[in-house]
C-alpha cells in the first residue's frame, strides 16, 4: 500500500496531475501497465489448470529471494541463495501437492540445507548471522507463500486464489487513492512516512467491498465472511507493508529492487500478500468446514 504524506516542501505550483504523481511517489502509468500485465499473467495461469500458477508462484518467490539476498548483502549478510531457491521451490510444490505436512517437511529440509551449505562454505563469526537471515528469508517468503498453494487445493481453489489476489490489489489501490487525495495524518511516521490513516481507511473500504462481492457472488457465501476477509486483509497487508518498510529503512533502501517498473521489486509486491495469505487461508478453511 502506497499512501501520501503531508504536503512536501516545494510542491506549490505543480500541475495537479504532476502534483498527484509526486505525492504518490511512483510512476503511475508504468505502475498501471505493469499491474495489468501481472494480473493478466495470474489470470491466464489460473484459467485452465492450477499447475501454471504454481510455477508462476515459484518464480515470483525465487525472484523475491534474490532481491532479499542483494539487499542483505548491503549489510555484509550473505545468505546462501542456491539452497534457498531449491528449498523455496520445494516448499511451493510440496504445499500444493501434500498440504501443510509437505510444506512443513520442505521447510525443515530447506533450513537444514541452508545450515549445511553455510558450514561447508566456511565458519566464522558471521556464519550464525547468515544462517539466521537465511532462515528468516525461507520463512518470510516461500513458507508463507505456501498457504496460497494450500488455498489453491481447496474446493474452487482457483476462485479463492483469485479473490485473495483481488483483495491484495484492492488494499493497494484503495490505500493509494485515499492516501494521495486525502492523506494528512501519518500512520507510522518513523517507519513509513507515506502511509496515512486516511490511506488505511481507503484500504479497508475497498477491500471490504471486494470481499463482500467475492464472498457473495464468487464463493456463494455470506456478507459477514466478505467483511471479515476485507478488514482482515487491510490490517494484515498493512502490517506486512510496515514490516518490509522496517527492513528497507534498516538497509537504507527505497525499494527492494527494480524488476517491476512503477512498483519497485517483486518483494515490494509480495510483502503484504505473504503476510495476509495464512489468515485468508485460515478464514476460508474455517468457513468451508462450518458450511
Amino acid at each position: 500500500m502506497v499512501d501520501s504524506p503531508l504536503e512536501p516542501a516545494g510542491g506549490a505550483g505543480l500541475p495537479e496531475a504532476a502534483h498527484a504523481a509526486r505525492r504518490g511517489g511512483r510512476n503511475l502509468p508504468a505502475a498501471i501497465a505493469v499491474g495489468v500485465l501481472l494480473l493478466g499473467a495470474v489470470a491466464a495461469s489460473l484459467w485452465f489448470r492450477p499447475e501454471p500458477f504454481v510455477v508462476l508462484a515459484a518464480v515470483a518467490v525465487g525472484a523475491a529471494l534474490w532481491e532479499l539476498r542483494q539487499a542483505f548483502a548491503r549489510r555484509d549478510i550473505n545468505i546462501p541463495l542456491l539452497p534457498l531457491l531449491v528449498g523455496g521451490a520445494g516448499m511451493i510444490v510440496s504445499a500444493y501437492a501434500a498440504g501443510s505436512e509437505g510444506l512443513l517437511i520442505a521447510f525443515v529440509l530447506t533450513v537444514g540445507g541452508v545450515v549445511v551449505w553455510r558450514v561447508l562454505d566456511g565458519s566464522g563469526p558471521q556464519a550464525l548471522r547468515d544462517v539466521a537471515a537465511a532462515v528468516f528469508a525461507a520463512t518470510y517468503l516461500p513458507f508463507l507463500a505456501g498457504f496460497v498453494m494450500m488455498l489453491l487445493t481447496q474446493p474452487d481453489g482457483e476462485l479463492r486464489v483469485a479473490l485473495f489476489i483481488l483483495l491484495a490489489v484492492a488494499n493497494d489501490t484503495g490505500g493509494y487513492i485515499a492516501g494521495v487525495t486525502m492523506g494528512r495524518h501519518p500512520l507510522a511516521p518513523t517507519v513509513s512516512p507515506k502511509k496515512t490513516w486516511e490511506g488505511l481507511a481507503g484500504s479497508v473500504a475497498l477491500t471490504t467491498a471486494v470481499g463482500v462481492a467475492g464472498a457473495v457472488l464468487v464463493l456463494d457465501s455470506t456478507v459477514t465472511l466478505g467483511v471479515v476477509l476485507g478488514v482482515l486483509t487491510a490490517v494484515t497487508a498493512t502490517v506486512g507493508d510496515l514490516a518490509e518498510s522496517l527492513i528497507k529503512r534498516d538497509l537504507e533502501l527505497k525499494d527492494m529492487g527494480s524488476l517491476l517498473p512503477g512498483h519497485g521489486g517483486v518483494l515490494d509486491r509480495l510483502d503484504s500478500m505473504v503476510v495476509t495469505a495464512p489468515f485468508v487461508y485460515l478464514v476460508l478453511t474455517m468457513a468451508t468446514s462450518s458450511a
